[in-house]
């Protein structure tokens, strides 16, 4: 599973960037630098993640640093489908 793949789909699904989302790396900046990433999203991408993943995400494990990029993103999922 091309666990970063699955993410960009996510995130363009979730935040109706309607495609926008095909042409972030691993770079690129998520909160903060998309509007349509506000608070009320992350807590739908989050409910998005559990379900596409199949992981649970506790209160402790978030935080700001999680969402900075689409690289911490995906190290964050990977460590939790590790666990």
């Amino acid at each position: 599973m091309n666990i970063e793949k699955e993410l960009v789909g996510v995130l363009d699904e979730v935040l109706s960037l309607d495609g926008r989302a095909a042409g972030f790396t691993a770079a690129t900046p998520l909160l903060g630098a998309i509007p349509e990433l506000d608070s009320m999203a992350v807590v739908s991408l989050i409910t998005a993640l559990e379900e596409r993943f199949d992981m649970v995400v506790n209160d402790d494990d978030i935080d700001g640093s999680v969402f900075a990029t689409l690289g911490s993103l995906t190290e964050f999922v990977r460590g939790k489908l590790a666990a």
